[in-house]
């Protein structure tokens, strides 16, 4: 997938409690810490068709982080590739389906505008205010991911947030702006919880090297995989009779999957990996291949 435009400036979920397995070792499959053999549901809401365009917030201080290179690669290059492709299984009533492509399309600097804790409505108060700034157009076809700091945390009406309950999913919704719905997403980060990425870590508890070398950075981007996973197919979340795909659970597509990795290959900083987009090596949790009889977590379209 190719980058439109880079643009810098300066300036409920589930709360499940699950227990995520650990890594035993490179090269072996993670087992599931929810498994739900149902297949995934229409639900009459919107989904996202045609191709999707992502604008960056990096919330919060990024000073010196190269999160902000790995992560732009890794959204640069998922889009159009066989894992994002599983999401064309997931059509609304007139058989519009995202078609499997993203474009990077602008991203820019907030330096605590809204504090250190996000509720939704800061969340949503932070993407409005650039769209309302300039800095980003108001896209229909558009994904706003505000990524917060280490140093930052969202606080959700049922009280949690990206850290806890440990498994809990990132956080996405739409809001309504100028007569638009604004499709967007938080995502934490993981140096300041790291337990929320037992992927990383061996049953002693050591923690093992990421593909990309910043901890952080390669842990969030497995939960920005599912984030865009969920936003393109359920744009509204699991809300009722208006939501888009999920189960009898309540589990969009990247939820069921959430903790299971497959098979991995290791790098050789010893890191485990299980796909490679562009020049980089990541390790993103799988995907709900919704197909008969019942689907199954893959990491690519069948």
């Amino acid at each position: 997938m190719k980058s439109r435009t880079t643009n810098l400036l300066s300036l409920s979920a589930l709360s499940i409690a699950v227990s995520m397995a650990m890594l035993a070792a490179p090269g072996l499959a993670q087992n599931a810490p929810v498994k739900t053999n149902s297949r995934i549901l229409y639900h009459d809401g919107p989904v996202m068709q045609g191709s999707s365009n992502v604008y960056v917030i990096w919330y919060g201080n990024w000073s010196g982080n190269t999160a902000t290179t790995i992560l732009t690669d890794f959204v640069i290059n998922l889009g159009s590739t066989s894992y994002f492709n599983i999401n064309t299984l997931y059509p609304d009533a007139n058989g519009d389906a995202p078609n499997g492509a993203l474009y990077y399309s602008a991203s820019i600097f907030d330096a605590y505008s809204h504090g250190a804790s996000l509720t939704v409505p800061d969340i949503q108060g932070i993407v409005r205010d650039w769209i309302t700034a300039g800095a980003f157009p108001l896209d229909g076809a558009g994904i706003y991911l505000v990524f917060g700091s280490a140093d930052i945390t969202d606080i959700r009406p049922d009280g949690s947030s990206f850290c806890y309950p440990q498994g809990s999913p990132p956080h996405h919704g739409v809001f309504t702006f100028n007569g638009a719905q604004v499709k967007y997403g938080f995502l934490g980060n993981a140096d300041r919880c790291p337990s929320s990425a037992p992927q990383f870590f061996a049953p002693d508890g050591t923690r093992l090297q990421s593909p990309n070398g910043n901890f952080g950075a390669d842990a969030m981007a497995s939960n920005l995989a599912h984030l865009l996973n969920v936003i393109v197919t359920s744009p509204l979340g699991t809300a009722g009779q208006y939501g888009g795909w999920y189960d009898r659970y309540g589990f969009e597509n990247a939820r069921k999957c959430q903790g299971i990795f497959g098979p991995t290959y290791q790098l050789p900083n010893g890191a485990p990996a299980n796909i490679r987009l562009g020049y980089r090596d990541f390790l993103i949790q799988q995907n709900w291949v919704n197909v008969k009889p019942r689907g199954y977590c893959a990491l690519s379209y069948p």
